[in-house]
């Protein structure tokens, strides 16, 4: 194995140790296929965090075989409904908090924008006729109930 220790002068927490099997990889190439394997990792902490992959219920081998494959392409089918409905409303301004402040949306953000979309479609959950100004909450009620429930998991 090829061992490297990289560190940044600017980060707090310290050198990260790395390795590699190809013993004929060079430090450059190590640290590449590492930053690439970044996207792959935060792709499945965010279908296990919104979407329940790797969940109790889907410990059997046969329930992994089936569910695995739908929830990637679930991700697929939000991810690709949240980049045209961003191309629409021309940006996304993702949410953040006093603690976490985000420069760039997250999947959260997508599915909570994906969640609202759908939400608004007057013909999706319609029981009676349209009456845009009827609403048993008030609307800023409504709006931060709609926003907080989007976002949630």
């Amino acid at each position: 194995m090829r061992w490297g220790v990289v560190r940044r002068l600017e980060e707090p927490l310290g050198p990260h140790a790395l390795l590699c099997t190809d013993i004929d990889a060079g430090p450059l190439q190590i640290v590449q296929w590492y930053l690439l394997r970044w996207q792959v990792e935060v792709t499945f902490e965010e279908l296990r965090a919104h979407l329940g992959m790797e969940t109790q219920r889907q410990w059997s081998e046969r329930a992994i075989v089936r569910t695995t494959p739908a929830l990637f392409g679930l991700f697929s089918l939000v991810t690709m409904a949240a980049d045209v409905l961003i191309e629409q409303q021309g940006g996304i301004l993702p949410r953040t908090t006093a603690w976490y402040a985000k420069t760039n949306p997250t999947f959260a953000d997508a599915i909570a924008l994906v969640r609202r979309d759908i939400w608004a479609q007057q013909e999706t959950f319609a029981t009676s006729e349209p009456c845009p100004e009827l609403i048993k909450l008030p609307r800023g009620t409504y709006r931060r109930m709609i926003e907080t429930l989007a976002y949630a998991a």
